[in-house]
Protein backbone atom coordinates (compact mmCIF):
# COMPACT_ATOMS: atom_id res chain seq x y z
CA UNK A 1 0.00 0.00 0.00
CA UNK A 2 1.82 3.48 -0.82
CA UNK A 3 3.09 5.49 2.46
CA UNK A 4 0.52 8.07 1.40
CA UNK A 5 -3.00 6.05 1.34
CA UNK A 6 -2.54 5.00 5.61
CA UNK A 7 0.77 6.20 6.44
CA UNK A 8 0.68 3.29 9.30
CA UNK A 9 0.43 -0.56 9.72
CA UNK A 10 -1.81 0.05 13.02
CA UNK A 11 -5.66 1.00 12.27
CA UNK A 12 -7.96 1.21 15.09
CA UNK A 13 -11.19 -0.62 13.96
CA UNK A 14 -14.37 1.49 14.03
CA UNK A 15 -16.49 0.20 17.33
CA UNK A 16 -20.11 1.78 16.86
CA UNK A 17 -22.28 2.06 20.31
CA UNK A 18 -19.70 4.63 22.03
CA UNK A 19 -16.28 2.90 22.02
CA UNK A 20 -15.11 4.67 19.22
CA UNK A 21 -14.17 8.21 20.59
CA UNK A 22 -12.25 11.39 19.23
CA UNK A 23 -10.37 11.12 22.60
CA UNK A 24 -9.43 7.22 21.51
CA UNK A 25 -8.70 8.53 17.97
CA UNK A 26 -6.28 10.81 19.27
CA UNK A 27 -4.74 8.78 21.50
CA UNK A 28 -4.12 6.31 18.87
CA UNK A 29 -2.82 8.75 16.53
CA UNK A 30 -0.33 9.87 19.31
CA UNK A 31 0.94 6.42 19.17
CA UNK A 32 1.60 6.16 15.10
CA UNK A 33 -1.65 4.94 14.44
CA UNK A 34 -4.50 5.78 12.75
CA UNK A 35 -8.15 5.95 14.13
CA UNK A 36 -11.99 5.48 12.93
CA UNK A 37 -15.11 7.21 14.28
CA UNK A 38 -18.06 4.98 14.21
CA UNK A 39 -21.10 6.44 12.53
CA UNK A 40 -23.50 3.36 13.32
CA UNK A 41 -26.59 4.05 15.58
CA UNK A 42 -26.03 8.14 15.31
CA UNK A 43 -27.89 10.62 13.64
CA UNK A 44 -25.77 12.42 10.80
CA UNK A 45 -26.13 15.03 13.13
CA UNK A 46 -24.58 13.47 15.86
CA UNK A 47 -22.11 12.55 12.65
CA UNK A 48 -20.85 15.51 11.80
CA UNK A 49 -20.55 16.66 15.11
CA UNK A 50 -18.12 14.13 15.97
CA UNK A 51 -16.27 14.37 12.88
CA UNK A 52 -16.01 18.42 13.31
CA UNK A 53 -14.65 17.80 17.28
CA UNK A 54 -12.13 15.24 16.02
CA UNK A 55 -11.02 17.81 13.21
CA UNK A 56 -9.88 20.23 16.14
CA UNK A 57 -7.77 17.72 17.03
CA UNK A 58 -5.66 17.93 14.20
CA UNK A 59 -4.74 14.82 12.97
CA UNK A 60 -5.61 12.51 10.26
CA UNK A 61 -9.04 9.66 10.72
CA UNK A 62 -11.89 7.84 9.37
CA UNK A 63 -15.00 7.38 9.66
CA UNK A 64 -17.23 4.31 9.22
CA UNK A 65 -20.53 3.67 7.93
CA UNK A 66 -23.15 0.47 8.01
CA UNK A 67 -24.13 -0.36 4.52
CA UNK A 68 -28.07 -1.11 4.91
CA UNK A 69 -30.21 -4.47 4.40
CA UNK A 70 -32.52 -3.78 2.05
CA UNK A 71 -34.46 -6.76 2.96
CA UNK A 72 -34.82 -5.60 6.50
CA UNK A 73 -37.56 -2.90 5.92
CA UNK A 74 -40.02 -5.05 4.48
CA UNK A 75 -39.49 -8.78 6.15
CA UNK A 76 -42.23 -11.62 5.36
CA UNK A 77 -45.02 -12.87 7.29
CA UNK A 78 -42.88 -15.91 8.74
CA UNK A 79 -39.68 -13.52 9.46
CA UNK A 80 -41.80 -10.97 11.13
CA UNK A 81 -43.92 -13.81 13.45
CA UNK A 82 -40.30 -15.05 14.42
CA UNK A 83 -39.46 -11.36 15.64
CA UNK A 84 -42.69 -11.14 17.28
CA UNK A 85 -41.59 -14.45 19.17
CA UNK A 86 -38.16 -13.08 19.82
CA UNK A 87 -39.72 -9.88 21.66
CA UNK A 88 -41.87 -12.07 23.68
CA UNK A 89 -39.07 -14.54 24.70
CA UNK A 90 -37.38 -10.83 26.11
CA UNK A 91 -40.03 -10.03 28.14
CA UNK A 92 -38.28 -12.00 31.26
CA UNK A 93 -35.34 -9.97 30.74
CA UNK A 94 -37.02 -6.63 30.29
CA UNK A 95 -38.86 -7.49 33.51
CA UNK A 96 -35.81 -8.21 35.81
CA UNK A 97 -34.65 -4.30 34.99
CA UNK A 98 -38.31 -2.78 35.02
CA UNK A 99 -37.99 -1.48 31.50
CA UNK A 100 -40.29 -1.62 28.94
CA UNK A 101 -39.68 -3.16 25.58
CA UNK A 102 -39.97 -0.85 22.61
CA UNK A 103 -42.56 -2.07 19.08
CA UNK A 104 -41.14 -4.19 16.83
CA UNK A 105 -39.55 -1.37 14.77
CA UNK A 106 -38.92 -2.09 10.82
CA UNK A 107 -37.74 1.26 9.27
CA UNK A 108 -34.49 1.75 10.21
CA UNK A 109 -31.27 1.95 7.27
CA UNK A 110 -29.29 4.50 10.02
CA UNK A 111 -29.76 7.47 8.03
CA UNK A 112 -27.95 5.86 4.81
CA UNK A 113 -28.43 8.04 2.39
CA UNK A 114 -28.15 11.37 4.95
CA UNK A 115 -24.89 10.17 5.82
CA UNK A 116 -23.48 9.82 2.25
CA UNK A 117 -24.67 13.28 1.68
CA UNK A 118 -23.01 14.66 4.75
CA UNK A 119 -19.97 13.01 3.98
CA UNK A 120 -19.69 14.38 0.53
CA UNK A 121 -20.53 17.87 1.62
CA UNK A 122 -17.70 17.50 4.23
CA UNK A 123 -15.41 14.99 3.09
CA UNK A 124 -13.35 13.00 5.51
CA UNK A 125 -9.81 11.52 4.59
CA UNK A 126 -11.03 7.81 4.96
CA UNK A 127 -14.11 6.31 4.66
CA UNK A 128 -14.82 2.49 6.18
CA UNK A 129 -17.63 0.27 4.98
CA UNK A 130 -19.30 -2.61 6.88
CA UNK A 131 -22.13 -4.88 6.65
CA UNK A 132 -22.38 -4.68 2.64
CA UNK A 133 -21.58 -3.00 -0.45
CA UNK A 134 -21.82 1.22 -1.11
CA UNK A 135 -22.31 0.20 -4.43
CA UNK A 136 -20.21 1.58 -7.66
CA UNK A 137 -21.85 5.45 -7.37
CA UNK A 138 -21.42 6.38 -4.03
CA UNK A 139 -17.47 4.92 -4.05
CA UNK A 140 -16.70 7.09 -6.92
CA UNK A 141 -18.64 10.28 -5.45
CA UNK A 142 -16.40 9.94 -2.27
CA UNK A 143 -13.64 8.91 -4.24
CA UNK A 144 -14.26 12.34 -6.39
CA UNK A 145 -14.58 14.34 -3.35
CA UNK A 146 -11.12 13.03 -2.19
CA UNK A 147 -12.00 10.44 0.21
CA UNK A 148 -9.94 7.17 0.27
CA UNK A 149 -12.89 4.44 0.49
CA UNK A 150 -12.47 1.06 2.35
CA UNK A 151 -14.77 -2.07 1.68
CA UNK A 152 -15.09 -4.66 4.23
CA UNK A 153 -15.07 -8.37 3.75
CA UNK A 154 -15.02 -12.14 5.26
CA UNK A 155 -13.83 -14.17 2.14
CA UNK A 156 -12.57 -14.29 -1.39
CA UNK A 157 -15.80 -14.19 -2.83
CA UNK A 158 -17.01 -11.12 -0.73
CA UNK A 159 -13.22 -9.26 -1.86
CA UNK A 160 -14.41 -10.00 -5.64
CA UNK A 161 -17.44 -8.16 -5.41
CA UNK A 162 -16.19 -5.43 -3.61
CA UNK A 163 -12.91 -4.85 -5.59
CA UNK A 164 -15.76 -4.36 -8.72
CA UNK A 165 -16.55 -1.42 -7.02
CA UNK A 166 -13.55 0.56 -7.09
CA UNK A 167 -12.45 0.96 -3.57
CA UNK A 168 -9.11 2.32 -2.40
CA UNK A 169 -8.74 -0.63 0.28
CA UNK A 170 -10.33 -3.51 1.69
CA UNK A 171 -10.35 -4.96 4.83
CA UNK A 172 -10.33 -8.58 5.34
CA UNK A 173 -12.01 -9.69 8.21
CA UNK A 174 -12.00 -13.36 10.06
CA UNK A 175 -14.63 -14.78 11.89
CA UNK A 176 -12.19 -14.28 15.21
CA UNK A 177 -12.75 -10.70 15.07
CA UNK A 178 -14.73 -9.25 17.97
CA UNK A 179 -18.38 -7.71 17.64
CA UNK A 180 -20.41 -7.58 14.54
CA UNK A 181 -18.87 -9.91 11.46
CA UNK A 182 -18.95 -7.74 8.25
CA UNK A 183 -20.24 -10.49 5.71
CA UNK A 184 -22.69 -9.51 3.47
CA UNK A 185 -23.51 -13.07 0.80
CA UNK A 186 -24.60 -15.90 2.09
CA UNK A 187 -22.47 -18.54 3.55
CA UNK A 188 -20.25 -15.87 4.60
CA UNK A 189 -22.33 -14.71 7.61
CA UNK A 190 -21.80 -17.25 10.81
CA UNK A 191 -18.14 -18.61 11.39
CA UNK A 192 -15.74 -19.66 8.63
CA UNK A 193 -15.32 -18.48 5.36
CA UNK A 194 -15.03 -20.46 2.42
CA UNK A 195 -12.63 -21.82 1.65
CA UNK A 196 -12.06 -22.50 5.35
CA UNK A 197 -9.12 -20.11 6.48
CA UNK A 198 -8.26 -21.27 10.30
CA UNK A 199 -6.63 -17.44 10.61
CA UNK A 200 -6.60 -14.19 9.85
CA UNK A 201 -3.25 -14.89 8.53
CA UNK A 202 -4.62 -17.24 6.14
CA UNK A 203 -7.60 -15.45 4.94
CA UNK A 204 -5.51 -11.96 4.02
CA UNK A 205 -3.25 -14.83 2.21
CA UNK A 206 -6.54 -16.35 0.23
CA UNK A 207 -7.58 -12.71 -0.61
CA UNK A 208 -4.48 -11.48 -1.63
CA UNK A 209 -4.03 -14.11 -4.04
CA UNK A 210 -7.29 -13.00 -5.58
CA UNK A 211 -7.29 -9.31 -5.75
CA UNK A 212 -4.60 -6.52 -5.95
CA UNK A 213 -5.82 -4.06 -3.74
CA UNK A 214 -4.26 -2.95 -0.66
CA UNK A 215 -5.66 -5.58 2.00
CA UNK A 216 -5.76 -4.52 5.79
CA UNK A 217 -6.34 -7.73 8.18
CA UNK A 218 -8.68 -7.58 10.95
CA UNK A 219 -9.57 -10.59 13.26
CA UNK A 220 -7.57 -11.47 16.48
CA UNK A 221 -4.63 -9.38 16.04
CA UNK A 222 -3.58 -8.80 19.47
CA UNK A 223 -0.11 -7.93 20.13
CA UNK A 224 3.13 -7.32 17.80
CA UNK A 225 3.78 -10.97 16.73
CA UNK A 226 0.19 -10.95 15.64
CA UNK A 227 1.29 -7.66 13.31
CA UNK A 228 3.47 -9.05 11.81
CA UNK A 229 2.32 -12.01 10.90
CA UNK A 230 -0.85 -10.70 9.06
CA UNK A 231 1.64 -8.28 7.21
CA UNK A 232 3.72 -11.35 5.85
CA UNK A 233 0.57 -12.85 4.95
CA UNK A 234 0.43 -9.82 2.71
CA UNK A 235 -1.81 -6.96 4.48
CA UNK A 236 -0.58 -3.67 4.45
CA UNK A 237 -1.90 -2.85 7.76
CA UNK A 238 -4.15 -4.47 10.97
CA UNK A 239 -7.24 -3.20 11.83
CA UNK A 240 -7.21 -3.73 15.63
CA UNK A 241 -10.44 -3.65 17.94
CA UNK A 242 -10.56 -5.90 21.16
CA UNK A 243 -6.89 -4.16 22.22
CA UNK A 244 -8.59 -1.29 22.94
CA UNK A 245 -11.77 -1.99 24.33
CA UNK A 246 -10.07 -1.39 27.84
CA UNK A 247 -7.99 1.68 26.95
CA UNK A 248 -8.80 4.69 29.02
CA UNK A 249 -10.01 6.53 26.20
CA UNK A 250 -12.10 3.99 24.67
CA UNK A 251 -16.08 5.18 25.43
CA UNK A 252 -16.91 1.61 25.91
CA UNK A 253 -19.47 0.79 28.99
CA UNK A 254 -17.44 -0.41 32.30
CA UNK A 255 -18.87 -3.89 32.52
CA UNK A 256 -17.75 -4.46 29.10
CA UNK A 257 -14.10 -3.66 30.29
CA UNK A 258 -14.48 -5.06 33.40
CA UNK A 259 -15.63 -8.42 31.62
CA UNK A 260 -12.19 -8.72 29.25
CA UNK A 261 -10.29 -9.05 32.23
CA UNK A 262 -12.62 -11.17 34.39
CA UNK A 263 -11.10 -14.98 34.41
CA UNK A 264 -14.99 -15.54 34.92
CA UNK A 265 -15.45 -15.28 31.02
CA UNK A 266 -14.03 -18.35 29.65
CA UNK A 267 -15.20 -18.08 25.82
CA UNK A 268 -16.77 -16.49 23.09
CA UNK A 269 -19.31 -17.06 20.74
CA UNK A 270 -21.08 -15.77 17.24
CA UNK A 271 -24.67 -14.71 18.36
CA UNK A 272 -27.42 -12.82 17.04
CA UNK A 273 -28.99 -12.42 20.61
CA UNK A 274 -28.30 -8.83 21.06
CA UNK A 275 -28.45 -7.51 17.46
CA UNK A 276 -30.43 -9.81 14.85
CA UNK A 277 -26.87 -10.01 13.18
CA UNK A 278 -24.19 -12.38 14.11
CA UNK A 279 -21.28 -11.27 16.14
CA UNK A 280 -19.05 -12.31 18.64
CA UNK A 281 -19.35 -11.43 21.86
CA UNK A 282 -17.99 -13.30 25.52
CA UNK A 283 -20.67 -16.09 26.58
CA UNK A 284 -22.71 -14.41 29.28
CA UNK A 285 -26.03 -15.43 30.51
CA UNK A 286 -28.21 -13.51 27.60
CA UNK A 287 -25.98 -15.99 24.94
CA UNK A 288 -26.47 -18.72 26.60
CA UNK A 289 -30.35 -18.28 27.27
CA UNK A 290 -31.16 -16.97 23.65
CA UNK A 291 -28.77 -19.09 21.38
CA UNK A 292 -31.70 -19.59 18.94
CA UNK A 293 -32.23 -15.56 18.30
CA UNK A 294 -33.19 -15.31 14.59
CA UNK A 295 -32.51 -13.39 12.05
CA UNK A 296 -33.53 -9.31 11.92
CA UNK A 297 -30.63 -6.18 12.14
CA UNK A 298 -31.93 -3.72 13.02
CA UNK A 299 -34.84 -4.82 14.60
CA UNK A 300 -33.72 -6.62 17.39
CA UNK A 301 -30.83 -4.44 18.11
CA UNK A 302 -33.64 -2.05 19.20
CA UNK A 303 -35.45 -4.32 20.60
CA UNK A 304 -32.64 -5.33 23.10
CA UNK A 305 -31.82 -2.25 23.82
CA UNK A 306 -33.57 -1.10 26.89
CA UNK A 307 -32.27 -4.56 28.33
CA UNK A 308 -28.44 -3.50 27.80
CA UNK A 309 -28.53 -0.18 29.12
CA UNK A 310 -30.19 -1.23 32.21
CA UNK A 311 -28.04 -4.28 32.48
CA UNK A 312 -24.95 -2.02 32.31
CA UNK A 313 -26.50 0.51 34.69
CA UNK A 314 -27.12 -1.84 37.06
CA UNK A 315 -22.99 -3.30 36.47
CA UNK A 316 -24.18 -6.63 35.50
CA UNK A 317 -22.26 -8.04 32.26
CA UNK A 318 -24.54 -10.85 31.68
CA UNK A 319 -27.46 -8.97 29.47
CA UNK A 320 -25.04 -6.64 27.94
CA UNK A 321 -23.30 -7.19 24.30
CA UNK A 322 -19.47 -7.89 25.69
CA UNK A 323 -18.05 -7.81 22.27
CA UNK A 324 -14.70 -9.33 21.51
CA UNK A 325 -12.18 -11.06 19.68
CA UNK A 326 -10.80 -14.68 20.47
CA UNK A 327 -8.08 -13.29 21.60
CA UNK A 328 -10.03 -11.05 24.22
CA UNK A 329 -7.48 -12.43 27.36
CA UNK A 330 -4.58 -10.09 25.67
CA UNK A 331 -6.67 -7.00 25.84
CA UNK A 332 -4.79 -4.66 28.21
CA UNK A 333 -5.52 -1.55 30.49
CA UNK A 334 -3.89 2.06 30.01
CA UNK A 335 -3.49 4.31 27.54
CA UNK A 336 -4.41 3.90 23.58
CA UNK A 337 -1.02 5.19 22.89
CA UNK A 338 1.30 2.76 24.76
CA UNK A 339 -1.20 -0.04 23.30
CA UNK A 340 -0.18 0.99 19.67
CA UNK A 341 3.48 1.69 20.47
CA UNK A 342 3.53 -1.81 21.79
CA UNK A 343 1.95 -2.75 18.74
CA UNK A 344 4.34 -0.98 16.67
CA UNK A 345 7.69 -1.57 18.32
CA UNK A 346 10.30 -2.13 15.50
CA UNK A 347 8.15 -1.74 12.64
Amino acid sequence: MPEYLLGTPFIAAPMAGGTSTPALVQAVDAGGGLGFLAAGYKTPEAMSAEIAATRTLNIRFGMNLFVPDPRQPTPDPETRARLEAYRAELEPEAARYGVALPPLRLDDDDAWQDKIDALLDDPVEFVSFAFGLPGKQVVAALRKAGTIVISSVTSVQEALAAADEGPDAIAVQHSSAGGHTAAFLQGSAESTPTPAARTTAELVAQVRAAVGLPLIAAGSIMDNAALREVMAAGAAAAQVGTALVRTDESGARKPHKDALGDPAFTETAMTRAFTGRWARSLVNDFVRDHQDAPEGYPAIHHLTAPVRAASSAAGDPHHLNLWAGTGWQQSREGSAKDVVREFLNGL
